[in-house]
């Protein structure tokens, strides 16, 4: 499966249940069941959608498995004893398609095989269904069954819808609409409130006797992270825009306190709601925390996620109940046969905390790599130094600066004589030292002073 295009969906989770088989009366071995579970909410690619001829109107965008997950399916699973796909057409878009086809198109009524499937004229599938599953009563929806096993290795399975009219309609919803939100400012405090506002979307519901005793139970699960430092006693209840004692409405509450770096904390909440109420807004304060560096994620300033709640409603259930010959050893449709309750997931918070400046342990790095490499710069500089030959060298300074001088006396007193200054010198310390010689030096500078003082008397 194409990974991008999990992460671009509106919603996905995954779901991994372990269980423990008892030993079966044949004497087999017992083992673990691993049951995973992919919920992914795509919504289609409209840039490809056609225009209707009649209407000038925009359908439905078309979509194939192929433009939805980025690739097709080639064969079954190897692991699996049976690898099968269904397409769930729900209640409203049947109701629709039979009045768009009230007089020309009839669907099928049971599950004896493709002979059954007929083409309407709503959407065209690219694929013709093995089997095709009709739901009991009298709104019913119809699921579309192809095994996988049909397909050659080399045959990639690939199933597509075509929209040929716009059609609209609405799936069914829960009793209330769910969603969550932050409120309050600042790095230091804030507010978690969940709202729930009453719909009218619920007669594709199966109830159970709400009009006799007239109430609606809710329940709701949130899980904060541990970070997120939720005082559960400031839980406020708002009923139709009015406050309210949660005691007149929680039947029952348990509560899990979260413990830093360990566990996060849990509120599960068993409300009973009068069938007459159009809103609900559950509120509650929290304290941001702090965290240490090495806990905060690379994109530590974009915030952290508070995970969806969970709002069930055991009044209602979303079963699907098909007809006794279509009952199959397929474990997903007995899963769908299910009377499970309806679930409300709400949005993923996203809030701040406080960031430190991350820019401030690369620079105490470097000024103590910078510290530490002139330290030892000038320790290994020092440990490999050599004293005596460093003053061999300043001997030899000395001496050139010496030799110097007396060559600069001897052209000099030459001058001073008016003889020729001798080309051929000898090199050595030796005949320079004695051809210059210390009353040499005194006669130079006491004819030098003699010349000073008679220029100086003559001016």
């Amino acid at each position: 499966m194409d990974r991008p295009s999990i992460y671009r969906s509106f919603y996905h989770s995954q779901r991994l249940h372990l269980t423990m088989s008892s030993a079966p009366s044949d004497g087999s071995r017992s083992g673990i069941i691993l049951e995973q579970t992919l919920t992914v909410v795509l919504q289609p690619n409209d840039q490809n959608a056609d225009m209707n001829h009649v209407s000038k109107a925009k359908i439905q965008p078309s979509w194939s498995l192929s433009s939805i997950f980025g690739r097709k399916i080639s064969g079954r699973c190897v692991l699996a004893k049976l690898s099968n796909v269904y397409l769930h057409a729900d209640r409203g878009l049947v109701a629709q398609l039979e009045n768009l086809h009230k007089n020309t198109a009839q669907f099928a009524n049971n599950d004896t095989g493709p002979e059954d499937y007929r083409v309407n004229s709503g959407f065209k599938l690219s694929v013709t269904p093995k089997r095709v599953h009709t739901e009991l009563g009298k709104d019913s929806s119809i699921l579309y069954e192809y095994p996988i096993k049909d397909y050659k290795d080399t045959e990639q399975f690939d199933l597509g819808l075509s929209w040929e009219h716009p059609i609209v309609w609405s799936s069914p919803h829960a009793p209330f609409y769910a969603s969550r939100f932050l409120m309050g400012s600042g790095n230091e405090r804030g507010a978690i409130a969940i709202s729930l506002k009453s719909t009218e979307m619920t007669q594709g519901l199966v109830t159970n006797n709400i009009e006799e005793r007239c109430k609606l139970q809710v329940n709701v699960l949130q899980v904060v992270p541990w970070y997120v430092k939720v005082y559960y006693h400031t839980l406020q209840l708002l009923v139709d825009e009015r406050p309210r004692v949660l005691t007149d409405f929680v039947e029952r509450m348990r509560v899990s306190p979260s413990e830093d770096k360990v566990s996060p904390g849990m509120m599960e909440l068993v409300l009973q709601f009068p069938c007459e109420m159009k809103s609900a807004v559950l509120r509650i304060e929290f304290d941001k925390g702090f965290l240490h560096i090495d806990e905060y994620p690379p994109d530590a300033n974009q915030g952290f996620d508070i995970p969806s709640a969970i709002i069930s409603f055991p009044d209602f259930n979303a079963g699907l109940q098909f007809y006794d010959k279509s009952q199959s050893k397929s474990p997903l449709l007995s899963k769908l046969q299910e009377k499970s309750p309806v679930l409300s997931y709400t949005e993923v918070l996203l809030v701040p905390l406080t960031t430190p400046d991350f820019s401030m342990p690369y620079n105490v790095i470097t000024i103590t790599c910078t510290v530490f490499a002139l330290y030892f710069g000038s320790l290994v500089n020092v440990l490999r130094r050599r004293v005596g030959e460093e003053e061999r060298l300043l001997k030899n300074k000395d001496a050139s600066k010496a030799v110097f001088l007396r060559r600069v006396l001897t052209k000099l007193s030459a001058k001073l004589r008016g003889r020729p200054l001798e080309s051929t010198t000898s090199p050595s310390s030796s005949s320079s030292s004695s051809f210059v010689s210390p009353k040499l030096i005194l006669r130079v500078l006491l004819v030098a002073g003699i010349a000073i003082s008679w220029q100086y008397y003559s001016q």
